[in-house]
């Protein structure tokens, strides 16, 4: 795809959302069930079944899919798509690029063994190895509307409010 398919693909979208803001706004949903022989969420992905479970370093096997994985896997693919899509647009030279990241995670927290260690990552790092001869003031603009567009990234960066409830 190149700029002009991506335009001619998205415009029409971007119009619609500009008359009507209320069109932009979409409920995204994920739903698991969990397992009734050990500890695990079988998460529905719309292609597979994911069957995510305890971190080995919090006493599970590793067959299962650690969910602090499954975010990081989130913040990679986001991150993929949004600078190919970034790329495209600003008819960036890119040949093969790769994306990761990596998080620090402090067990204690998880498990309530110090009530001073946080639960959840500390810190995220995401990483773009780019295969280009652009001058670096595209590969930083590059990286600045991949930032700002990334939907996973941003979620991350700015706290969404949260809620949780529970039915019976």
């Amino acid at each position: 795809m190149d700029a002009a398919e991506l335009k001619a693909m998205q415009s029409p979208l971007k119009d619609a959302y500009r008359e009507d803001a209320a069109r932009a706004v979409i409920t995204l949903r994920a739903r698991g069930a969990l397992d009734d022989q050990s500890i695990a969420c079988k998460v529905e992905t719309g292609r597979a079944l994911a069957v995510a479970g305890l971190h080995p370093a919090t006493g599970g096997s590793g067959l299962e899919l650690c969910s602090g994985d499954m975010l990081l896997e989130a913040l990679v693919a986001c991150a993929g798509v949004t600078l190919k899509a970034v790329a495209t647009a600003l008819e960036f030279r890119l040949g093969a690029a790769t994306v990761e990241a990596e998080g620090d995670l402090d067990f204690r927290g998880t498990l309530g063994v110090a009530k001073d260690a946080p639960v959840g990552f500390r810190a995220i790092r995401l990483a773009f190895r780019l295969d280009t001869d652009e001058p670096q003031e595209r590969i930083d603009a590059l990286l600045k509307l991949t930032e700002r567009y990334c939907v996973v990234f941003q979620t991350l960066n700015s706290r969404p409010e949260l809620s949780v409830s529970a039915a019976r």
